[in-house]
């Protein structure tokens, strides 16, 4: 979903003053993680999710599971932290992180 490095750049300094939306636990995802990482998307097209699994695979596996599900595009990893995007049908001003982090 992002087309270029620059606009990876960008979600990724946009990003990096967020704090994480969802945690996701040992037991993993299940139909209201998803739900819950479905409305955040929605209301705010950019968010950080938390992944507490054991080792890096599995955190991997768990968020590509999420992008899958979710039709998110994952903008970054680092440690346990997942940065997924996905544009808003309907942008809210005042909830969209990309709109509120975009100088005008």
């Amino acid at each position: 979903m992002t087309s270029s490095s620059l606009d990876t750049k960008k979600l990724r300094a946009i990003a990096h003053k967020l704090k994480p939306v969802v945690t996701i636990a040992q037991k993993g995802l299940s139909e209201t993680v998803c739900k819950e990482i479905d409305r955040a998307l929605e209301q705010h097209e950019l968010i950080k999710v938390k992944i507490l699994a054991a080792d890096r695979d599995a955190r991997k596996e768990v968020a590509e599971e999420i992008c899958g599900v979710s039709r998110a595009s994952c903008v970054q990893t680092i440690g346990n932290i997942a940065v997924l995007y996905r544009p808003a049908n309907k942008p809210n001003p005042k909830l969209s992180n990309i709109l509120r982090h975009t100088p005008a």
